[in-house]
């Protein structure tokens, strides 16, 4: 069987299949007991993998967070966790890796109206956490093309607006973070259909691509799926502005603020 083809019978990207078998990190016993079953183990062998499972102490930052985290966003985690590059598309919102807290705090308000300020609180947590992964040694390379639309949106005040901005300046700065602005005058582009981040690992087939919806999110790996919104942040970023102006598109933004 291919990743995919096993991944699929037990409920698991070929992504984190991949990782399960090449790698050291967080397995899932019930994944493993599933996998066996598949592969036709006999049950001496299975339980013995599952009781591996079960004490294995190596795990991500985020399973020692207190409160449990939406499955959605576990495995977001595990496959960022690894990744080289990631492209992202904003037409809404400053993407997550480069927003302020109050921006983030803003964006979780309105994204979840009903949704109680504890949890909200646990979430912001969560999306400070990841930005860590910027900080590191060897940082994978942060690539975003964001819409003007995102910029305009006054998302929690002005001040948060203008801070937010600021930071986002401040962060494009850097050699590993490439940051550009997809202008009003463009027009129709390659990615009307919305928001998208791509995880690139350390080898194209284990590329993912992560669409944000209600309620969750959509996971897409199908070598056809990867090829198109490969394609597509290809065409966005040609279609953007070239790093300087966008520099100065921001800052313009920012203080007419």
């Amino acid at each position: 069987m291919t990743l995919e083809e096993a991944g699929a019978r037990v409920g698991i990207s070929k992504a984190t299949l991949s990782r399960y078998e090449t790698k050291e990190g967080a397995v899932k016993w019930p994944a493993v007991d599933a996998l066996c079953r598949e592969y036709d183990a006999s049950d001496q062998e299975r339980l013995a993998m599952v009781e591996l499972a079960k004490g294995a102490k190596i795990q991500g930052w985020w399973r020692s967070l207190a409160d449990p985290i939406p499955d959605s966003m576990n495995l977001m985690l595990t496959l960022e966790d690894e990744v080289v590059r990631e492209d992202h598309f904003a037409c809404m919102y400053i993407p997550g890796l480069l927003q302020t807290r109050a921006y983030a705090e803003a964006v979780h308000r309105a994204s979840e109206v009903q949704c109680p300020e504890r949890e909200v609180q646990h979430m912001v947590d969560i999306r400070m956490k990841r930005q860590e992964l910027l900080e590191r040694p060897q940082p994978p390379h942060l690539w975003c093309v964001v819409d003007e639309a995102a910029l305009h949106r006054r998302v929690g005040g002005r001040q948060v607006m203008r801070d937010q901005l600021r930071h986002l300046l401040a962060m494009a700065q850097r050699p590993h973070i490439t940051v550009q602005v997809l202008p009003f005058s463009t027009g129709a582009h390659a990615a009307a259909v919305g928001s998208f981040a791509m995880l690139r690992g350390p080898a194209p087939e284990l590329d993912v691509v992560y669409v944000d919806l209600l309620g969750g999110g959509l996971f897409m790996e199908k070598p056809k799926e990867l090829e198109r919104y490969r394609l597509a942040f290809e065409y966005l970023s040609a279609q953007a502005l070239d790093l300087e102006s966008s520099a100065e598109t921001v800052d313009r933004i920012s203080k007419e603020l």
